[in-house]
């Protein structure tokens, strides 16, 4: 579990890095208009476009694989974070609060992780990235439907454990790439 926690922190890090990037380029916290159905549609769209790519075997615009699961775990943290932001929250963050944030988003998540990983002992680790992908659709459409029935549920887990298993499923998938070109770079100097 330790060297998942290392890898996953690691992920987190660079996804954290891009969303701090683009917070300076953009000058603002302009994702906080969004409404939680429309940052789901911006995650469908992202694994539409993995799926697309991983069932075609090419693709058309250079953004690769890796950078659409990087979006989909900061869009997943931004979803998250608007749902556990209060009500009368400013639209404009300052860096520092947005870090606090982003961070008990993640720190919530992977608690969460750590849970899952004691019952099912990183079965993820033996999983396809696309079934994985797969995964993240299905709990997309979840999503679109609760909120499509104003977020009313009879048995089912609300919107915010969900897309903690869409945060986590993508920085799984990441991982697992990461491996899989660690282990192609180490091949290829032998």
């Amino acid at each position: 579990m330790q060297k998942t926690l290392a890898q996953y922190r690691e992920v987190i890090a660079q996804c954290q890095n891009l969303f701090l990037k683009k917070h300076h380029d953009y000058g603002s916290t302009a994702w906080r208009v969004l409404r939680l159905s429309t940052i789901t549609d911006q995650i469908f769209i992202n694994i539409k476009r993995i799926i697309t790519i991983q069932n075609k075997g090419t693709q058309a615009v250079a953004d690769s694989i890796e950078s659409e699961f990087m979006s989909i775990v900061n869009y997943a943290i931004i979803a998250l974070m608007q749902l556990n932001l209060p009500p009368n929250t400013p639209l404009e963050l300052p860096e520092n609060q947005l870090i606090k944030v982003y961070d008990e988003v993640v720190n919530k998540t992977i608690a969460l992780l750590q849970a899952k990983n004691h019952d099912y002992e990183e079965a993820w680790r033996e999983m396809r990235v696309s079934s994985m992908a797969d995964f993240i659709l299905a709990k997309t459409y979840r999503i679109k439907k609760i909120e499509d029935n104003q977020g009313k549920t009879l048995v089912s887990e609300g919107v915010e454990a969900i897309y903690q298993d869409i945060l986590n499923y993508a920085v799984f998938c990441l991982i697992l790439i990461n491996e899989k070109a660690e282990a192609s770079q180490t091949d290829s100097n032998n």
